[in-house]
């Protein structure tokens, strides 16, 4: 029972920093080995997945609204539900996503986050036109979105390692 404390307060305030914006209050929720997942980014773990957040924070600033509910913990796994409303950086489209998390823990810590969402209907938000309508639920469509939001996370990333930043 103690565990189930722990993990439910480690969701609680990676989700309660997600709402104030603030990645290094998120990522203080996870385990150095962090595995992450979701449809946009595909497979990150460690440093990389820790660095999505600081880029999505940075992007987002302010201009995101999260909220969260459901949280269901068993031992070291664990679930919740969670929807962010904000403007896509590329197109300035309204995007209202509804996402299902799944986690595992290790040491009181997230060491496996996996968001899953449905990519048509983010994709028809976020982009609109034929792309987001047509396109948007094709494996082509989510291989060129991982290639894309990757592109941008190594160059962020390069930019914090040129600050002297990990």
């Amino acid at each position: 029972m103690k565990n189930n404390k722990l993990n439910k307060k480690a969701i609680s305030g990676f989700y309660t920093a997600f709402q104030k914006n603030n990645a290094e209050g998120m990522i203080k929720y996870y385990h150095d080995d962090i595995e992450f997942e979701d449809p946009a980014f595909g497979k990150l773990k460690g440093d990389r997945a820790k660095n999505m957040w600081r880029m999505l924070s940075e992007v987002g600033k302010g201009n995101i609204k999260v909220t969260y509910k459901n949280i269901h913990i068993d031992g070291d796994k664990g679930s919740a539900e969670w929807e962010a409303i904000y403007n896509f950086s590329e197109t300035g489209r309204e995007v209202h996503n509804k996402v299902k998390a799944n986690f595992e823990f290790k040491d009181g810590l997230i060491y496996k986050h996996i968001d899953s969402f449905d990519l048509w209907a983010w994709s028809k938000m976020a982009l609109g036109g034929f792309t987001g309508y047509v396109l948007g639920f094709t494996p082509i469509f989510k291989n060129k979105l991982n290639i894309e939001t990757n592109k941008k996370l190594d160059q962020f990333i390069e930019k914090r390692q040129a600050q002297g930043l990990k």
